[in-house]
């Protein structure tokens, strides 16, 4: 931890928390600052019928993202899709997703569907995230590389974002062999956490061996993960965890409020306030994270995010096709 980063007593802050009674009542009532308006407009409306007769699975519905209205529209429009199914082998008691031990095979045309989808709808910035497939040899790992290869093929103006399982090693190099702008990979919650929430295969660590490994497969991507606060963690742990982020070289951060997705998951321990995420977010930049987006409607896929990283990574592309003068 570096000796310019804020800390604070548990005693300071417990202060600092919103309790609501609601807040593990699923359903129950929510903090003004997490309601949001409608989506709508002439760029939802479009990119939602395209899905539909492309027949590509957005997280941003699927998951109710409360932000998607915004992301879906104007000319810069960013969106997240799920490939490799539906059906997830690990058991984290944050997410919705079902679970099995052997979940349907992979679709072989998938990656052909997804590089045609993106070339119609043409986004500025696509993230591509999955299940995790732990009954496949490699995770699924080539599914999502060729998924890659495809939009550069048909769509190379839209920015790609791979937000992956814990891959390391050869499964790690398969997907980085594809050269996604950004690699994200997200350790979710606080390390004291990741037990209690979780699957037991998943570890603070081993999502610290992801993010350095993406950088040392692929020097020029950039790195970017999440964690989700209300889940009980403590102010110095979240600068804990922040810290070693970056001290791992990741490039990009977000911060977000967990919202229980059914009464048989986690609960919500608490609303954070907004100003704690402000908190979170000056901190963060002090540490040197390139952008750190922080909020209670954040999410780990998020348009500000998203569109700041897409200015480094078509700045870098400017760089790398400028030919040396000869001398």
């Amino acid at each position: 931890m570096s000796p310019d980063t804020p800390t604070s007593t548990p005693a300071a802050d417990r202060a600092r928390r919103v309790p609501d009674p609601a807040a593990e009542a699923h359903g129950g009532r929510k903090p003004a600052w997490l309601k949001v308006p409608l989506p709508g407009g002439e760029g939802y409306r479009k990119l939602k019928g395209l899905t539909r007769e492309l027949k590509l699975h957005t997280v941003c519905e699927e998951a109710r993202c409360p932000n998607i209205g915004e992301c879906w529209k104007g000319d810069h429009a960013t969106m997240t899709i799920m490939v490799l199914g539906d059906e997830c082998t690990r058991r984290c008691r944050f997410c919705a997703v079902k679970t099995v031990q052997q979940a349907a095979p992979p679709d072989p045309d998938e990656p052909r569907h997804v590089g045609e989808g993106i070339a119609a709808m043409n986004p500025a910035y696509v993230v591509i995230t999955s299940v995790d497939r732990d009954d496949l040899p490699d995770g699924g790992a080539a599914h999502y590389a060729a998924c890659v290869r495809e939009i550069r093929t048909r769509s190379p103006r839209t920015i790609v974002e791979t937000l992956i399982p814990d891959y390391v090693g050869d499964n790690l190099g398969i997907l980085m062999a594809a050269r996604p702008d950004v690699l994200a990979h997200n350790v979710e919650v606080v390390d004291r956490l990741q037990r209690k929430v979780r699957d037991p295969r998943c570890s603070f660590d081993r999502s610290l061996e992801t993010l350095r490994g993406a950088k040392e497969a692929f020097p020029g991507a950039f790195t970017k993960s999440s964690i989700m606060l209300g889940l009980g963690e403590e102010h110095d742990e979240v600068v804990e965890s922040m810290q070693r982020l970056r001290d791992a070289d990741v490039d990009f951060l977000t911060l977000g409020q967990y919202l229980r997705p059914t009464p048989n998951h986690a609960p919500v321990r608490e609303y954070v306030a907004p100003e704690r995420f402000d908190e979170y977010q000056r901190i963060g930049t002090r540490m040197g994270f390139a952008y750190v987006a922080s909020g209670p409607l954040v999410r780990s896929s998020y348009k500000a995010a998203e569109f700041f990283a897409a200015r480094l990574v078509r700045e870098r592309r400017a760089g790398e096709s400028v030919e040396p003068r000869e001398n």
